[in-house]
């Protein structure tokens, strides 16, 4: 058996195109999609079923996985790992944290278990995953993949005019502060959950690099590009970010890409990059962060060392694990 791939937000723009070049191209993997919802009501569910529906031989399966419930998250790496165990599913190969949450017209909204939901389906969940699931990966080795983005560089933006950031009080990150500016805060909150995410990224690589029976699984971020054609620009947005994307991102992308932002793109071509890098280039002993499919430099507070431990104690906190429930020990001595 090849080895599993899990790829969370599989119903998502850019995931649906990633879940169909997974089962086209490399249909030897076990492939476990989770979605929030698997009710039959939820479109972008049932377009996910169509996909698999046009692969009959494939081996892959959709899960319902609500990131914003650690609890959910946790029963779920559970039965997983049970399941791989107990030869359900052979072992894995890559996790690919794809699911993301923002919002750009409401303040800081609250999970069940009281973090921001932003953070908490972007980074937390994952962290809780990922962490609970080390040692079912094929001994030979794997990849862990995510989904960084060009936001999380501390830049000016036309979305918003603040910066992301890594406050001092690292609360502030799972309790933001309302705003009467929902547009620019929630797009800082989305920058700054990107800036999280890679930054967890380095002392990852680093722990799994300091155990001999972890070292061949490696970690990369990539910055998909930005996508013109995405749903995220529908949904929880303002009717000016609507109206935008219908009216100048979608008739004017290839204008935009050749003369503007070269990673300007639709969904279709990040969903087969995100697979290339996370199952394809899996074996590559890689690490690091990614433009696209190429090697790159990200944000320099990312490579701040004491910014990464501060991240990485406080992940680990927030997404309740610890060395009792991980088989990065090391991380925990």
């Amino acid at each position: 058996m090849a080895g599993t791939v899990i790829l969370t937000g599989a119903n998502s723009s850019a995931g649906l195109y990633a879940s169909e070049h997974l089962l086209k191209k490399y249909p030897q993997y076990t492939a476990i999609f989770t979605v929030r919802s698997t009710a039959d009501t939820d479109v972008n569910t049932n377009s996910l079923r169509a996909i698999v529906s046009r692969y009959p031989k494939a081996k892959a399966s959709i899960h319902q996985l609500d990131l914003a419930d650690l609890t959910a998250v946790h029963n779920f790496a559970t039965q997983i790992s049970n399941d791989i165990a107990g030869g359900q599913y052979p072992p894995i190969k890559s996790i690919i944290c794809n699911a993301y949450y923002w919002n750009l017209v409401d303040d800081s909204k609250l999970t069940v278990d009281g973090f921001d939901t932003s953070i908490q389906v972007g980074h937390i969940a994952h962290v809780a995953l990922i962490l609970r699931l080390l040692d079912r990966f094929s001994p030979d080795g794997g990849r862990i993949e995510l989904l960084s983005s060009i936001a999380h560089y501390r830049k000016k933006t036309a979305m918003s005019p603040y910066l992301p950031e890594i406050p001092d009080d690292l609360d502030l990150l799972i309790h933001p502060k309302p705003d009467p500016d929902k547009q620019g805060r929630g797009f800082q909150r989305y920058g700054t959950l990107k800036l999280v995410i890679t930054t967890w990224l380095y002392p990852l690589n680093e722990y799994l690099q300091k155990d001999p029976k972890l070292s061949k699984i490696t970690a990369v971020a990539i910055n998909p590009g930005n996508l013109g054609d995405s749903r995220a620009f529908r949904t929880n947005t303002p009717n000016s970010i609507k109206y935008m994307q219908k009216f100048v991102m979608k008739p004017l992308m290839p204008l935009i890409r050749r003369f503007a932002d070269p990673t300007f793109r639709p969904s279709s071509e990040a969903g087969v990059d995100i697979i290339e890098l996370g199952v394809g280039k899996a074996d590559d002993g890689e690490r690091g962060y990614y433009t696209l499919l190429e090697k790159d430099e990200p944000d320099p507070v990312v490579l701040d060392k004491e910014t990464q431990h501060k991240i990485w104690v406080k992940s680990a906190e927030w997404a309740k694990i610890n060395k009792d429930n991980t088989a990065l020990k090391v991380a925990f001595e």
